[in-house]
């Protein structure tokens, strides 16, 4: 375990007044978590990020609790959070649960009758491919998981819903920067325009290829072997 240096200062936005200070910086601290901006072993001190964001300590030490309650992080006594640390078997694990639960409910989506329905998410798919196209990660991150979280809306399963986004931001996708690099992010992007055509076609055997291979995609992402 060793303490925060100054390399491990976050680029950090300020925050303003329209959410709550902790709505707002649990947001932006599990988008560091999802990216893999903050990394495991590392302690991170609740005053240091407040004087990053630029408030006080307490809607961070807040926001803090919510993510440890989510699994994200966990308290270090006296010293701060610890970001919670993902085997690959944890990985794997994780991977298979939303292979059980997504594959065949998005699957049984596919009707072209609903084809209004699943073209209303494209601008929101198309932000995905922009965002991985200007390697915006952390805007990335946050259009994706809107994006599958209202394409499960579709299935009309709220507790689904809510399991799939817990398990979601229990993820880290560590390699996404490593994916940019390489020029493939915006490859990984553009299947979710591909799925949204399968399933508007009402082509179900292809929206369940392409959804269980994005699954697989991801999943290497998280172990850094994006191929």
């Amino acid at each position: 375990m060793r303490a925060m240096a100054a390399e491990d200062r976050l680029d950090l936005p300020m925050v303003g007044e329209r959410q709550s200070l902790r709505e707002q910086v649990a947001h932006a601290l599990r988008a560091a978590l999802i990216t893999g901006e903050m990394r495991p072993g590392v302690v991170y001190s609740a005053p240091v990020l407040a004087a990053q964001f630029g408030v006080s300590a307490t809607p961070v030490r807040e926001a803090m609790l919510d993510l440890a309650k989510e699994g994200l992080v966990e308290a270090v006594r006296n010293k701060g959070f610890r970001v919670t640390e993902l085997s690959d078997r944890d990985l794997d694990e994780l991977t298979e649960i939303r292979q059980l639960i997504e594959v065949p409910t998005v699957t049984r989506l596919a009707d072209a009758s609903r084809a209004a329905e699943f073209e209303s998410l494209r601008p929101l798919a198309e932000k995905i491919v922009s965002a991985a196209e200007r390697g915006d990660l952390l805007a990335y991150v946050d259009a994706d998981l809107r994006f599958h979280v209202e394409l499960l809306k579709l299935s009309g399963n709220a507790h689904l819903v809510e399991v799939v986004r817990d398990l979601r931001n229990r993820a880290r996708l560590y390699g996404l920067q490593q994916l940019f690099e390489r020029g493939r992010l915006p490859d990984s992007g553009r299947e979710h325009l591909a799925l949204l055509s399968a399933l508007a076609a009402g082509d179900s055997a292809a929206a369940e290829s392409i959804m269980s291979a994005h699954i697989q995609h991801v999943r290497g992402i998280w172990a850094d072997r994006p191929e």
